[in-house]
């Protein structure tokens, strides 16, 4: 394993460590709430209402932006494999692997997508017509 292999899965180790630490805390954090054990608020506003926003966020404008990004990269490395790598084969190799990693990207990107409209379908927090009434609740105690 040389220098740059070692760098990446150390990262890779760290991001995933983070990742993980990520969705335990957000996981433990929104369960009260779906489960309709408590009421939560961000600054006044329901939590239902922020999490619809910040769906709303990512579907309109955060993955939009990141596939256009990832489409740049796509045509730059098209630009470098047939214009720039005319008679230059390192040239070649660099267009060649941004297109693959522009491709895996698009992939990564149309899942993430996915993965958020089922969040915000399954919880009932998608398009303009949220229904307080679909969240589950607990039963009162007498």
């Amino acid at each position: 394993m040389n220098y740059n292999e070692a760098n990446v899965t150390t990262f890779s180790n760290i991001f995933m460590k983070h990742l993980q630490t990520f969705i335990t805390s957000a996981t433990l954090f929104i369960f009260p709430v779906i489960v309709g054990a408590q009421e939560i608020t961000l600054e006044g506003v329901p939590i239902d209402q922020s999490i619809q926003s910040i769906l709303q966020f990512i579907n309109l404008v955060l993955i939009p932006f990141i596939v256009g990004i990832a489409f740049l990269f796509f045509v730059w490395g098209i630009f470098q494999y047939f214009i720039a790598g005319g008679a230059n084969d390192d040239a070649k190799t660099k267009g060649k692997s941004l297109m693959i990693y522009a491709t895996l990207g698009f992939v990564i990107i149309i899942v993430f997508w996915g993965l958020v409209n089922l969040l915000a379908e399954g919880t009932g927090l998608a398009g303009e017509q949220f229904n307080p009434q679909l969240l589950p609740t607990t039963p009162e105690l007498k």
